[in-house]
């Protein structure tokens, strides 16, 4: 099997643990003065790519991990935490604070990424939970022309650039044989990311972190997606009220529960 060089890219969201709030235009979520932290599923590939080193699961070895964002400044924040988590280097694409990619785009660039380092393995979450898109995976391997495993719950490694990916589908399982160059997106059982210690952010912040702009690619970046208004969701209507045993029962029955 050939070395993995294994570009990760990453996104910074809205922590997991905050609650959206729409802003007062209606044109988007309220951002400012809100705790962000990595994309989830992002975090989960990041933890693969590390793993895949560690424990030596590819005969091949790994040659390099380099993390990619597409964000504002703020984004080192969560690029110097995946480096902290064990990748190499980084390259941030910067971009002005409220200005952000669509799928396509971060497809885009994605691929003269992939091309100027020479990577034969992109692992990514397979959505973010800001937009839940679930499209950059899909259309990377579709501009790149490589084989892609959706919403991994399990990578393994074979001989001759093989690579062997379970997902989970609503009737089981599926197993999916693939080789290098590959496209392998993450879902939420693959593994559980590490918790980083300080020595490890200290050290990241030494480690290498190319800076680049949109332009600076030469792709098409024009948004294809127009917001028209953003609400929260309707609330939801209580269930009715029985007054005794009998009437629950005859409920049930009314609704073919019994």
């Amino acid at each position: 099997m050939s070395a993995l060089r294994i570009l990760v890219p990453v996104k910074r969201v809205i922590d997991f643990a905050v609650k959206p709030r729409v802003n007062k235009t209606f044109t988007g979520v309220e951002t400012a003065g809100v705790k962000h932290s990595i994309n989830p599923f992002d975090d989960i590939a990041v933890e693969e790519a590390v793993r895949i080193r560690e424990r030596k699961l590819a005969p091949g070895g790994v040659e390099d991990i380099c993390i990619f964002s597409a964000g504002p400044p703020k984004a080192q924040e969560v690029i110097r935490t995946a480096m902290a988590m064990g990748a190499d280097r980084a390259v941030h694409v910067e971009l002005a604070e409220g200005e952000d990619l669509e799928p396509l785009g971060v497809a885009k660039v994605l691929q003269k990424v992939v091309e100027e380092q020479k990577s034969n393995l992109v692992i990514l979450g397979k959505q973010s939970i800001d937009d839940d898109a679930g499209q950059t995976g899909q259309m990377l391997a579709g501009l790149l022309g490589w084989g892609q495993a959706t919403q991994a719950s399990k990578v393994e490694f074979g001989e001759g650039d093989s690579v062997k990916v379970v997902k989970e589908v609503d009737g089981g399982v599926e197993t999916i044989q693939a080789k290098l160059p590959l496209i392998i997106t993450t879902d939420l059982r693959l593994n559980e990311p590490r918790f980083v210690k300080l020595p490890n952010i200290m050290k990241a912040k030494k480690k290498p972190l190319e800076k680049k702009k949109p332009e600076d690619f030469g792709v098409d970046l024009a948004k294809r997606l127009k917001v028209v208004k953003v609400a929260e969701p309707a609330p939801r209507q209580g269930g009715g009220k029985v007054e005794d045993v009998g009437g629950l029962v005859s409920k049930l029955k009314e609704l073919g529960a019994l």
